[in-house]
């Protein structure tokens, strides 16, 4: 994959000459209330890749077998994502603690995580995730591959710049899940929504539900205690059915 450095391109004017603020890409924990861990930067790209599994039976004398399909392979999501805490010569704080880790966490084992989707007992494992970018578009997936490269450190050795390559599997086939509404996006058993100014738990069960009422599932389902206090760009949940 082609070296990317960060995405500064202008905002998109809007019809009275203004810019709209380009939404930044998140990568959402879904196993541990949906923490959201907001990218720097922008990827520059990312590619996507997807394969079949296809299988030739026997055929004596002729050049091409039939072929039986095997079923399809999960499709995978794959990017570089930019890092950047430097400051000058001082008071530059270290990019792992600041900001990789946390990325680099969802690709370990959580012993806690210990039960597959059919609720057997299982090992533990990572975390389920969802790379979004916008309220438009999202990857259900888990990492299979990360990697870390430190470009630039302060005087002492500390890394200030780092560059992560990240391979995300898909988990959830989007295509047999409708969503349910304009600002959400499907994931395993439930929708995505992207908190904006105004919201509220009532105005969000409503979009979702058609009731109001039924608030208290979204509320629930996301651990929210101060259910009255909802940032913009905070990522919710909506359980499928409440």
């Amino acid at each position: 994959m082609p070296k990317n450095t960060p995405n500064l391109s202008p905002a998109p004017p809007t019809p009275n000459g203004a810019s709209l603020p380009l939404p930044k890409a998140t990568i959402v924990d879904l196993d541990h209330g949906h923490k959201t861990i907001e990218c720097m930067f922008n990827p520059k790209e990312y590619s996507i890749k997807k394969s079949n599994k296809w299988g030739g039976q026997g055929a004596p004398g002729k050049n091409v077998p039939k072929q039986q399909f095997g079923g399809g392979d999960p499709e995978s999501l794959t990017l570089q994502l930019m890092f950047d805490t430097y400051v000058g010569a001082h008071g530059s704080k270290d990019v792992r603690t600041e900001y990789t880790n946390k990325i680099w966490a969802l690709a370990q084992v959580d012993p806690k995580l210990n039960k597959d989707d059919l609720g057997n007992k299982k090992l533990g494992r990572p975390p389920k995730v969802c790379f979004q970018w916008g309220p438009q578009w999202s990857f259900t997936a888990v990492i299979t591959s990360i990697s870390q490269k430190f470009t630039l450190f302060s005087a002492d050795g500390t890394p200030v710049r780092a560059t992560l390559d990240v391979t995300f599997q898909q988990v959830i086939d989007d295509k047999s899940k409708p969503k349910t509404n304009p600002t959400s996006g499907g994931v395993g058993g439930e929708s995505l929504w992207t908190v904006k100014d105004g919201d509220t738990l009532a105005s969000i069960a409503y979009e979702s539900y058609g009731d109001a009422t039924r608030w208290r599932a979204i509320a629930n389902a996301n651990r929210l205690t101060r259910v009255r206090d909802l940032r913009p760009g905070t990522i919710l949940g909506i359980p499928v059915s409440a």
